[in-house]
């Protein structure tokens, strides 16, 4: 009977095989092999590894697969050229159902008019040529704006199966919010793949002390109380099963060696979802508040690289960013060490990414200063110090002997303030959300980093959307701040580095070109002044804060003309400055006329010509 049972499995599986190597798929586009184990196991998840070798034009790569709930395992591939491509499977241990199995299939490139559909067909992201800035595969830049939906894989980001269109507020769910962001630009969200043990109930956090180890066990999203993304359990239940290993506290803390399939299969048909319109989903596999947890009672790292791998392995097909952990608060949680120990024992063990997926992480303050220059980041970022004198980290990954390209990914949030509940207390340098004052200071974080280095582009965040806060009693209302000016002018700031065109990949962070360009407060938000410039000289782009003084760029074309406007960014307009001309003087400096008014404004210079049969003062 069992010999019959393994027949079976291996004639349906070929089947299938052969099915699919009769029709063509395109390149980039996500496929999925199922397999059904011949053999039952105890904990498939912690015990079972399965894998194809996948051989195309220019790959020949092991692939690796993931566990999804009873005797199903699937793998997950793309094809990254044209062709023909095949594969054969293996599984440790040796199961008859998975291992053995091959099958091929053939991978044709997407039409243009089905890449102007859906900019991702370009291909996975990766670093462009001078690895300052990001683009598809095929050379199409991409420039991040994004914004930050940490538990998107939750039930506060509400499934509907049916595309009803419904309107911001209590009803909106998850297709509602892509839409609304999709109609402002948007093309990337922060996700963290995660929160080991809240779920929707009446119950509130839970602080525990473990006097033995003289250290405090902090379970998901502690600090922020029973408001902000306590609910993280979804359709399918919580990523992991209950009761956990904790010695009196079994029922508080989850097992981390007991994955619960059923919860990410709702997190999947949302990253394919954000796919589908154009979204590449930044994929953290954990929050730092699990690490003292886990270290402790989990057999680190081999718990945790095991959880790494399985999120890696289920959205590698996926056009993604992934991350081993969502470090904000690096003195809450193992050392970015213990991490790299973590992520290194899952690199030797699995390989890195087998289709090129970038990897990176939130960090504070950097991911340079969190785990240095010659590591396993490659996309570097900063985050989690607010002010525009944290934006020089990115002109310090910039300036890298061996450069990787940056972004800000969780700057000022709107609506940042000590009186908008237990996210933002006790900060007291930020605004009301959808204040003009608020506005401005979210620009500050937009294009002073930007300028500063972050040539990849954005990240948005506010109150109420980082914490997905839906209850009656939140101080904000997610759906209120996906409605905030701040969020509907991150688009502007892709049209002030594409008006340019592809060299705005090309600038060169350098806010000493303006001349005075800082005040005495270096915690704040308004007085500064940003600029980069290309090597050649020709092309400046600059910001300057509310309140920045009337100034001069130097470091210009000597006696030369620019055409010159300024930029508003509060609308995404260009108006001449004057008649359009600004002179560079014989030492390369340019007089500044005054700014429109007394708000922050952008501005762009871009060489013209050199003045002859003169010197110009």
């Amino acid at each position: 009977m069992r010999i019959l049972k393994q027949l079976l499995f291996a004639l349906v599986f070929t089947v299938s095989s052969v099915l699919s190597a009769q029709n063509s798929i395109h390149v980039w586009e996500k496929q999925e092999l199922t397999f059904t184990a011949a053999n039952s196991y105890k904990n498939a998840y912690t015990d079972v590894t399965v894998w194809v070798d996948l051989v195309g034009p220019g790959f020949n790569k092991r692939v690796y697969g993931f566990w999804d709930g009873g005797q199903t395992f699937h793998l997950r591939l793309v094809a990254t050229q044209p062709g023909t491509w095949t594969w054969k499977s293996g599984s440790t241990p040796n199961d008859p159902g998975l291992a053995g199995k091959s099958g091929s299939f053939k991978a044709v490139e997407w039409t243009e008019a089905e890449k102007t559909d859906n900019s991702l067909r370009h291909g996975f992201v990766r670093a462009t040529t001078n690895q300052h800035a990001l683009e598809h595969a095929d050379g199409t830049p991409f420039f991040i704006i994004g914004d930050t939906w940490y538990s998107v894989g939750a039930n506060r980001f509400r499934w509907y199966d049916d595309n009803t269109e419904r309107p911001m507020g209590p009803t909106a769910g998850f297709k509602d919010y892509v839409r609304y962001r999709k109609s402002q630009g948007y093309n990337w969200v922060n996700v963290i793949a995660a929160f080991p043990n809240w779920m929707t109930d009446d119950k509130s956090w839970h602080l525990v002390m473990n006097d033995s180890a003289k250290t405090t066990i902090r379970s998901a999203w502690l600090e922020f109380g029973t408001g902000s993304a306590k609910n993280m359990d979804n359709e399918g239940g919580r990523p992991f099963f209950f009761p956990g290993k904790i010695p009196g506290y079994e029922n508080q803390f989850p097992d981390m060696d007991r994955i619960n399939p059923e919860y990410f299969k709702y997190v999947d048909r949302k990253i394919d979802y954000l796919n589908a319109n154009g979204f590449v989903p930044f994929i953290e596999v954990s929050r730092r508040d699990a690490g003292l947890c886990w270290f402790k009672y989990y057999g680190w790292p081999d718990s945790y690289v095991r959880f790494i791998q399985y999120i890696f392995s289920r959205y590698q097909a996926n056009n993604t960013v992934l991350s081993p952990i969502h470090l904000d608060i690096i003195d809450e949680t193992v050392s970015p060490d213990d991490y790299t120990n973590a992520i290194h024992t899952m690199q030797k063990k699995y390989g890195p990414p087998p289709f090129g997926t970038l990897l990176s992480a939130n960090a504070n303050p950097s991911t340079l200063e969190n785990w240095g220059d010659d590591s396993w980041v490659t996309l570097h970022q900063i985050g989690n110090m607010r002010e525009h004198n944290n934006y020089w980290y990115l002109t310090e990954i910039f300036n890298l002997k061996n450069p990787k390209p940056a972004l800000n990914g969780e700057p000022y949030y709107a609506g940042y303030k000590d009186n908008r509940g237990p996210g933002s207390a006790n900060y007291t340098r930020g605004a009301e959300g959808g204040t003009d004052q608020d506005n401005a200071f979210v620009r500050s974080g937009m294009y002073g980093s930007f300028l500063s280095g972050g040539l990849a582009g954005h990240v948005y965040g506010a109150e109420g959307i980082w914490g997905a806060d839906i209850e009656p009693s939140a101080p904000i209302h997610m759906w209120e701040a996906f409605q905030w000016r701040s969020g509907a002018e991150m688009q502007y700031l892709r049209t002030f580095a594409f008006s340019i065109g592809k060299r705005y990949q090309e600038l060169v962070p350098l806010a000493d070109l303006i001349s005075p360009n800082k005040t005495n407060e270096p915690l704040s938000y308004e007085g500064w002044a940003y600029c980069a410039r290309t090597p050649d000289k020709q092309i400046f782009l600059a910001f300057f804060e509310v309140g920045c003084l009337k100034s001069q760029i130097r470091g210009a074309r000597l006696n030369s003309v620019y055409h010159a406007q300024w930029f508003n960014p509060r609308n995404g307009t260009w108006s001449d400055v004057g008649n359009g001309k600004l002179v560079a003087n014989k030492i390369g400096i340019i007089r500044l006329p005054d700014f429109p008014d007394k708000t922050d404004w952008g501005l762009r210079l871009i060489y013209e010509s050199t003045v002859t049969g003169k010197v110009v003062n």
